[in-house]
């Protein structure tokens, strides 16, 4: 699976935007540090790894939380897991466990 890096730009700014609906994502650098940027407490950021994952299809574990701290850092995690394939070994995104 391929994710391009405007694909992953996307999701990542689909992904704050539905965590925080009023948020102003158009001009993020990407240095911008997320949690502290748009006060994602502790659940908004859990909700955001996972319409992260779901949308990329890919899996995202608690070892990648500090690849999520800037907007770069989280694009660069989403290409990253899309070019190895790194999708959930439950047999989906992450958090979706579809075994019997």
């Amino acid at each position: 699976m391929s994710l391009s890096r405007d694909s992953a730009h996307a999701i990542v700014r689909d992904a704050i935007v539905t965590i925080v609906p009023d948020a102003d994502v158009s001009g993020l650098d990407p240095q911008t540090r997320l949690r502290e940027a748009f006060e994602l407490d502790s659940l908004d950021f859990l909700g955001f790894v996972e319409l992260l994952s779901s949308a990329a299809g890919v899996r995202i574990d608690d070892d990648d939380y500090p690849d999520l701290i800037t907007l770069g850092s989280a694009v660069d995690l989403l290409v990253r897991r899309a070019e190895t394939g790194a999708e959930s070994a439950k047999g989906g995104p992450a958090g979706q466990d579809q075994r019997p």
